[in-house]
């Protein structure tokens, strides 16, 4: 269809409500470790991602409590391990959106490959190079990526300022 065509002479009224989006939703997930206040984000869409990015979350000490109407409170206040470990990624491509958040924060992350041990299977290497780009160390072994940093170097058009360690 090219066009939705109206007629009938009457103005159109309403309202509607906008469903919580995943590829928004699960990256905001991940933010939360950026913080050691709590988040809460309203609209979540009640989606497998979802839960298994709040499994992932909590098995690394992040508190997060989900209520009925689609809002989810988080509190990253005690994380207790920089790991997300293969048994919990390897069903969901977008744990690898935790490493950002926790290299950040933390100065250093360990994020299992989605898929195991073979890199190029998945689309992780813009995350990979990203990172590098703003000054981390990233080595790929036996199936996770380790990263490491004392201080991300933001990008500056095409330059990249060496790191100070």
């Amino acid at each position: 269809m090219d066009q939705l065509k109206i007629m009938g002479g009457r103005d159109l009224q309403g309202e509607i409500d906008i469903a919580g989006a995943k590829n928004a939703t699960l990256p905001e997930l991940c933010a939360a470790l950026l913080t050691s206040h709590p988040v809460v984000l309203r609209n979540v869409p009640q989606l497998q991602d979802v839960r298994t990015m709040l499994t992932l979350l909590k098995n690394m000490g992040v508190v997060a409590e989900r209520s009925e109407d689609h809002t989810v409170s988080l509190n990253a206040g005690q994380v207790a391990t920089l790991e997300a470990p293969y048994d919990l990624v390897k069903t969901m491509r977008a744990s690898i959106l935790v490493l950002g958040p926790l290299l950040a924060r933390f100065g250093r992350a360990r994020v299992s490959l989605p898929g195991g041990c073979a890199i190029g299977s998945r689309p992780v290497d813009q995350h990979i190079k990203g990172l590098e780009a703003m000054g981390a160390v990233i080595t790929v072994a036996h199936g996770y990526i380790e990263a490491a940093c004392h201080r991300a170097k933001a990008v500056s058009k095409g330059r990249i300022s060496p790191p100070t360690w």
